[in-house]
């Protein structure tokens, strides 16, 4: 076989794919992601039961992830540092958590050391789209990190968390029925 026509069957094969998935989930994705499962990676990962992990998200180093989370495309996961998220969180495109910089080591010459520290999410956690995690932070437990947000100080569980840097607007509330109230300190609800 050629390679106009290896290209020609895996062109096929992507237009095969691509319709599978438009019956099925209404959305069309790239090639790679069409072609691998998001679970399976997850598993691959050791990850826990029932997360998934786009083909195109980069995880280095030691990272662990509870059950039934969603890490979006285009992610970052560092966990040259150690890197921990808990179960049930949201993961949302294009966010990058790390545990290393090398700042030190850059403006000094190569002469300081690369700085890690650990990193840790807790469960049912939101991290809105495009939030970057700094490392060393901790996010408590059923928090809000909103989009495009730099997070390099830790937010205690139930905070909504905003900005660059994040700083905590609001609480989450959440009552014996599972419903959810979103109480923010100014009372003005950000758009997100």
């Amino acid at each position: 076989m050629n390679i106009e026509q290896l290209q020609k069957l895996l062109q096929e094969l992507g237009s095969h794919l691509d319709k599978l998935q438009k019956e099925k989930w209404n959305r069309s994705l790239p090639f790679d992601e069409e072609l691998f499962d998001r679970w399976e990676r997850a598993k691959s990962l050791g990850f826990g039961e029932k997360t998934s992990i786009y083909q195109n998200s980069l995880v280095y180093g030691d990272v662990v992830v509870g059950r039934d989370t969603w890490i979006g495309p285009f992610t970052l996961l560092d966990g040259s540092g150690g890197l921990e998220i808990g179960d049930n969180c949201s993961i949302s495109s294009g966010v990058q958590i790390y545990t290393h910089d090398t700042v030190a080591k850059r403006v000094s010459d190569g002469k300081a050391p690369i700085i890690r520290e650990q990193t840790k999410i807790g469960s049912s956690c939101y991290i809105g789209p495009m939030a970057i995690i700094a490392k060393g932070v901790t996010i408590g437990n059923n928090s809000i990190v909103g989009t495009l947000s730099y997070v390099n100080k830790d937010i205690p569980s139930y905070s909504i968390a905003v900005g660059t840097p994040a700083k905590v607007i609001g609480k989450v509330e959440i009552d014996e029925n599972g419903e959810v109230k979103y109480n923010y300190f100014n009372k003005e609800t950000p758009n997100e």
